[in-house]
């Protein structure tokens, strides 16, 4: 295994110190730089090539000149992030850096030392200075490049930055008039969660609206199904505030949360939402409550029918029916009994709508999701929400998603090998022989398999031809017992330590008997963005002693 996929997010790196990796996005394009020693002053030397006309975009015949790459608005978004030896991963900053000063430098470079601010209740806290040297190629090469004017280019930012603050400031207004309008319906209705603004991870309040957007897998994902698998595949992260208390809620930006492969439960809501949006469906993300009144984000698409309403849990990739309950029924009328969590329903979004649940009950199984009906849901103007999520287009914002490098089955043969290890050296502690059994080992295969497809489709498979070899390759008078786990990392230790802690794997483990032959397997299932799901299959086949 190479050194830079040691290094990836959610893998091991036995005996090395904790690193700093840079993360990078600009128009659709993604670059991450070398892992460097985590130091005072850790040493960053890369080089990336950004093309300003991604996409086929632009005329490659010509250099565009410097008024027309000054139309360019879009900002180099840089992420800095600390990895662990285990693979945990922790974000220390997320900065927006102008890249167009470089448009006025007769050889078209640019230098500059930039303040990395942190995240959360540290976004206001100085973490670093990043120096960078921004080069225009082939401007310096050109003869006939002319760049632009220092008045010229100050005059164009100060423009953009006044725009943005008179479009968020009619936002503002029209939203506290919405507000007030919703009030004014119901007093009951200023106790729901109808969630206008979040707090990003730079501490930048921004409208919910512009978190989503439709974002196409390409052939990364085959389904909304595996979308949601994905999705759940990332790791799940809790913000605590400094000194406890009422939880911080950071909703990180789609590339802040993609670099770090994990997150609070509102940006996976957002990611699935923007990846179900991709594949076609009429997607939202939900604001409610769920378990005690606890506040919780999860997803809904909706069919062409009103009726047709499905729940998608962010968290576990569960999905649900919606069945409307409908309080207005006699006691004499069968009702439907909803699995789901949910427990009430504030507001919903996507990347063009909003909508406050106006609804006499906010209880999710009684609300009818037919958006249309204004006495139900008071929407939010479509063209408010458009002006705020931003001036470009769509194919500029969305963050592409990157395949997975880590090698399934080089990760799989190395983590069932750790766990031999680990298993026979337990063993020896309890002063036991043990014996492996590679056919047994084998024969797991498939039902790790039938297990992550249950996972992803809802639908089991394989289960008869697997008690059939199982039957097959266990003796008469002997016993087997076997014992399935599912993990988000490709630790074999972290793994071991926290099976055994289950009685039925470490009754496995510390099988005694007459002829023990112990089994393991391990499958590593890859998605995008390094995100892993390790199956792995406790096994072992003995005749018990009486």
């Amino acid at each position: 295994m190479s050194e830079k996929e040691n290094l990836l997010p959610g893998s091991v790196h036995h005996g090395r110190q904790p690193h700093f990796q840079l993360f990078l996005h600009f128009r659709r394009q993604r670059f991450r730089s070398n892992p460097v020693p985590c130091a005072c002053e850790p040493d960053f030397r890369e080089g990336f090539l950004l093309e300003l006309h991604p996409d086929g975009r632009g005329d490659l015949a010509r250099m565009a000149d410097s008024r027309s790459l000054l139309s360019i608005a879009d900002k180099l978004h840089v992420t800095l992030v600390r990895i662990d030896p285990h693979g945990e991963t922790t974000l220390l900053s997320s900065q927006h850096i102008e890249w167009r000063h470089v448009l006025g430098d007769t050889n078209g470079h640019f230098a500059k030392s930039v303040e990395l601010f942190g995240v959360g209740e540290e976004s206001k806290v100085i973490v670093g200075v990043l120096d960078i040297r921004l080069d225009l190629i082939p401007a310096g090469q050109d003869s006939s490049w002319i760049p632009l004017a220092g008045d010229v280019l100050e005059a164009q930012l100060d423009l953009e930055r006044s725009r943005r603050a008179e479009i968020e400031r009619r936002f503002l207004l029209y939203a506290k008039h919405y507000w007030r309008e919703f009030l004014q319906m119901r007093d009951e209705h200023k106790d729901r969660l109808v969630k206008i603004f979040a707090q990003d991870e730079k501490g930048v309040h921004r409208c919910v609206c512009s978190f989503v957007c439709p974002l196409k897998a390409g052939r990364l994902l085959d389904s909304p199904q595996h979308a949601a698998r994905f999705v759940t595949a990332l790791g799940l992260q809790r913000s605590q505030p400094v000194g406890g208390g009422v939880r911080a809620e950071i909703w990180s930006s789609l590339f802040a949360f993609l670099a770090v492969n994990q997150g609070e439960c509102e940006s996976h809501a957002v990611l699935l939402c923007s990846l179900l949006l991709g594949f076609g469906l009429d997607a939202y993300v939900c604001v409610g409550t769920k378990g005690r009144g606890t506040s919780h984000t999860w997803v809904v698409t909706l069919g062409a029918a009103p009726e047709t309403v499905t729940f998608w849990e962010p968290t576990s990739g569960q999905r649900y029916i919606h069945q409307r309950v409908n309080p207005e029924d006699p006691p004499s009328v069968t009702q439907p009994m909803n699995k789901y969590p949910y427990k009430t329903i504030g507001s919903l979004f996507n990347h063009r709508s909003f909508y406050a649940n106006c609804q006499p009950l906010d209880i999710v199984e009684v609300c009818s999701f037919d958006l249309s009906d204004e006495s139900r849901w008071k929407a939010m103007s479509e063209e408010a929400i458009k002006s705020i999520s931003g001036p470009s287009p769509d194919w500029i914002q969305c963050v592409p998603l990157c395949s997975n490098p880590v090698d399934w089955i080089l990760s799989s043969n190395e983590i069932e090998r750790e766990l031999r290890g680990l298993i026979t050296e337990h063993r020896q502690h309890l002063g036991l022989v043990t014996v492996w059994d590679d056919e047994l080992s084998y024969m797991l295969t498939p039902a790790l398999a039938s297990y992550e497809m249950e996972r992803v489709t809802g639908a089991q498979f394989g289960n008869d031809e697997f008690q059939q070899a199982i039957r097959r390759a266990v003796p008469d008078g002997q016993s087997f017992k076997g014992f399935p786990i599912q993990f988000l990392h490709r630790s074999a230790k972290k793994a071991f330590v926290t099976a055994i802690r289950n009685d039925i794997c470490d009754g496995i483990v510390s099988c005694r008997g007459d002829q023990v032959q112990m089994a393991v397997r391990v499958r590593v299932f890859t998605y995008p963005e390094n995100a892993c799901v390790t199956w792995i299959m406790f096994a072992c086949k003995y005749k018990a002693i009486v």
